[in-house]
C-alpha cells in the first residue's frame, strides 16, 4: 500500500475505490442532514467536518439538508441556528434541501409499494405490534393486516392522508421479513398519524414519514452518492438499501445514482452530555440560561464561551475518523482553543481578587504611561498604552506575609517585578478587625523601568506580578466557568439520572477590574488576561457594564498527559 493510501482515512478510502471503479468524480455529492429539533452540539462538529471536509478535498458539492419529519419537536428556530453554526464553522453548502420538500414524492413511493404488495396498513396498538416483532433471539409473527388486498391498504392509506384517523390508530409498514435477525426488518413503519402544524408545510399533511423511509430516499433524491452517518445507523443499513433498492426498480430513469451508506464512530467527549433530550432538560429546567449558556456543548455556547472555528475546526481533525466508539478527553478542545489563542489573543491585564498595593514612595500626583506589548507571539500586534500610578491592585493570592522559598510572587521584605512597570518590595500591611489584609505598603525603584535598558532594570528577579492602576481600573464582571458535571461520564450509569452530577460551582460571578484599553471592547473579542487565561466579552456585555467569560485557563493538562 503507498504512503499516499495509507494516510487516507477510511471514509476517504472508500471514495478512492469507488472513483477507481468507475465513478465519476463529477457524480460526488455529501450531505450534512440534521434534525432540527434542537441546536447543533460538538459531537455535530465531526459529522460536519467529515461531510464538508469530503467536499473541499474532492471538489464536491455538499448539500445542508434537514430531516423535519416530525413537527411535534421541530421549529423553525432551531433551522435558523444551524445554518447559523455550520456557516460560522466555515462551511458553505451548494443546497439548503429539507425532507419535507419531498413529502409528496415520499408518499407516491409508497402508494408504489402498496401497489407492489411490499406495504401496507395496520391498525394494532404499538403494544401488539411489538409483542409480534419477536425479540433479538426469537423471529416475530405475522400480524393480522400483514395479508390485506392492495385495494383495502390503498384505501386506508388514502384514508389516513385525508385526515379521517386519529393520532396512533393506523400506521402504513413495510413488509420485508418478520423472521429477519435483523429486528429493523420486521416490517418497519414507514408512516404514522401526527395533527401538528408543519414549521415549512403547515396543515397540508397528518401523516409525516419516519426517518428510516424518509432519510434514505432524501439521500436518493438529492443523489448523494455517499450517505455518511454515526455507527448507531450500521444496523439501519439493510433497511436504507431496501427502501433504496425497491424505489430504485421504477425511479432509475430520473434519479440513476443509488447512494452508499457508511458509518463511523460517534464524537464523545468527557464531562458532557450529548442527547438533545437531556441538553433540552437543562435548558427546559433553568440549570442553564439558554442553549447558548457558555457551559453548554452547543456550537452556540462555544462560540459564546470564545472558541473559535479554527480551534473546533483542528479539534475535529485531531480527533480523525474512526469505526471504534471512545470518549474524548475535553482537555484535547481546550488545547486547541489555547494554542489558537495563544498566536491571536492580545494580552492585557485583569485583577480578579484585588487586594491594592500603596507603593509609598511614588509620588501621590503622579502618573505615567507605560507602553506595553499586545502579543509576543505576533509581532505586527503592535502596542498600546497603560497607565501607572501610586495604588495599584495585584491578586491576593500574589501576596503573603510570610512564605517558603518556593514562593516566587510577593512577600515581606522581598523585591518582584510589576509587568511592564517596575520592582517593588513589601515592606507592611494593614488589616481590618478580622485580620484580613486591606492594604499592602510597598516601595519601588525608580531604575528599574522596564524598558528603560538601565542595569537596575537588567537585575534577575524571580517573580513577575499583573496589576492595575486603582485610579483607572475598569469594573467589570468576570464569569468564571467549571465543567458542568462532575463526572466524567455523566449519562453512563445505568442507577442514577445525569442531573445527579451536575456541578454546582460551574459558574462564578466575580466583581474584577481590568485596565482601562478593555473599555473599549466588543462583543466577541478574545484576550489573554495575563497569568490567568483566555477570556472574551459575553453577549451581555455593554460599554458601561463590561462582561467576561472565562474560555480556558492557561494550565495545559492535555498537552502534559499526551508528551
Amino acid at each position: 500500500m503507498s504512503e499516499e493510501k495509507k494516510s487516507l482515512n477510511f471514509l476517504e478510502q472508500i471514495v478512492e475505490e469507488d472513483l477507481a471503479n468507475g465513478m465519476p468524480k463529477e457524480n460526488l455529492r455529501f450531505r450534512f442532514p440534521p434534525e432540527p429539533n434542537g441546536y447543533l452540539h460538538i459531537g455535530h462538529t465531526k459529522a460536519i467536518g467529515i461531510s464538508f471536509g469530503l467536499g473541499e478535498k474532492y471538489n464536491a458539492p455538499v448539500n445542508l439538508r434537514f430531516d423535519d419529519t416530525n413537527p411535534a419537536k421541530e421549529e423553525q428556530e432551531y433551522v435558523d441556528a444551524i445554518k447559523r453554526d455550520v456557516a460560522w464553522l466555515g462551511y458553505q453548502w451548494e443546497k439548503e434541501c429539507y425532507s419535507s420538500d419531498y413529502f409528496q414524492q415520499l408518499y407516491d413511493w409508497a402508494v408504489q409499494l402498496i401497489k407492489d404488495g411490499k406495504a401496507y396498513v395496520d391498525n394494532q396498538s404499538s403494544e401488539a405490534m411489538a409483542e409480534q416483532k419477536g425479540t433479538p433471539t426469537q423471529p416475530g409473527v405475522a400480524g393480522p393486516n400483514r395479508d390485506k388486498s392492495v385495494e383495502e391498504n390503498l384505501d386506508l392509506f388514502t384514508r389516513m392522508k385525508n385526515g379521517e384517523f386519529e393520532e396512533g390508530s393506523h400506521v402504513l409498514r413495510a413488509k420485508i421479513d418478520m423472521a429477519s435477525p435483523n429486528m429493523l426488518m420486521r416490517d418497519p413503519i414507514m408512516y404514522r398519524i401526527l395533527k401538528k402544524e408543519h414549521h415549512r408545510t403547515g396543515s397540508d399533511w397528518v401523516i409525516y414519514p419516519m426517518y428510516d423511509w424518509t432519510h434514505g430516499e432524501s439521500d436518493y433524491i438529492e443523489q448523494i452518492s455517499h450517505s455518511l452517518c454515526s455507527l448507531e445507523f450500521k444496523p439501519h443499513r439493510e433497511l436504507y438499501n431496501w427502501f433504496r433498492d425497491n424505489v430504485y426498480e421504477y425511479s432509475q430513469s430520473e434519479y440513476p445514482l443509488p447512494p452508499k451508506q457508511r458509518e463511523f464512530s460517534r464524537l464523545n467527549l468527557s464531562y458532557t452530555v450529548m442527547s438533545k433530550r437531556k441538553l433540552m432538560k437543562l435548558v427546559e429546567e433553568g440549570i442553564v440560561s439558554g442553549w447558548d449558556d457558555p457551559r453548554m456543548p452547543t456550537i452556540s455556547g462555544l462560540r459564546r464561551r470564545g472558541y473559535t472555528p479554527a480551534s473546533i475546526r483542528s479539534f475535529v481533525e485531531t480527533v480523525g475518523v474512526s469505526k471504534r466508539e471512545n470518549v474524548i478527553d475535553v482537555a484535547l478542545l481546550e488545547f486547541k482553543i489555547r494554542e489558537d489563542l495563544n498566536k491571536t489573543a492580545n494580552r492585557v491585564m485583569a485583577v480578579l481578587d484585588p487586594v491594592k498595593v500603596v507603593i509609598d514612595n511614588y509620588p501621590e500626583d503622579q502618573e505615567e504611561i507605560l507602553i506595553a506589548e499586545n502579543n509576543p507571539e505576533d509581532e505586527n500586534s503592535g502596542t498600546r498604552e497603560v497607565p501607572f500610578s501610586r495604588e495599584i491592585y495585584i491578586e491576593r493570592e500574589d501576596f503573603r506575609e510570610e512564605a517558603n522559598k518556593k514562593f516566587f510572587r510577593l512577600k515581606l521584605g522581598k523585591e518582584v517585578r510589576l509587568k511592564n512597570a517596575y520592582f517593588i518590595t513589601a515592606n507592611s500591611v494593614e488589616k481590618d478587625e478580622n485580620g484580613n489584609i486591606t492594604v499592602i505598603h510597598c516601595t519601588y525603584d525608580p531604575l528599574t523601568k522596564s524598558g528603560s535598558g538601565t542595569e537596575e532594570s537588567k537585575r534577575k528577579v524571580k517573580g513577575t506580578l499583573h496589576w492595575v492602576s486603582v485610579k483607572h481600573a475598569v469594573k467589570a464582571e468576570v464569569r468564571a466557568y467549571d465543567r458542568l458535571f462532575s463526572d466524567e461520564a455523566p449519562d453512563s450509569h445505568k442507577d442514577k439520572d445525569f442531573m445527579e452530577f451536575l456541578n454546582p460551582s460551574s459558574l462564578e460571578k466575580i466583581t474584577a477590574y481590568v485596565e482601562p484599553s478593555l473599555q473599549t471592547a466588543q462583543i466577541g473579542d478574545r484576550f489573554q488576561f495575563q497569568r490567568l487565561g483566555y477570556f472574551n466579552v459575553d453577549d451581555d456585555s455593554t460599554s458601561e457594564s463590561l462582561v467576561f467569560n472565562k474560555i480556558v485557563g492557561l494550565r495545559d493538562n492535555w498537552a502534559k498527559k499526551n508528551k
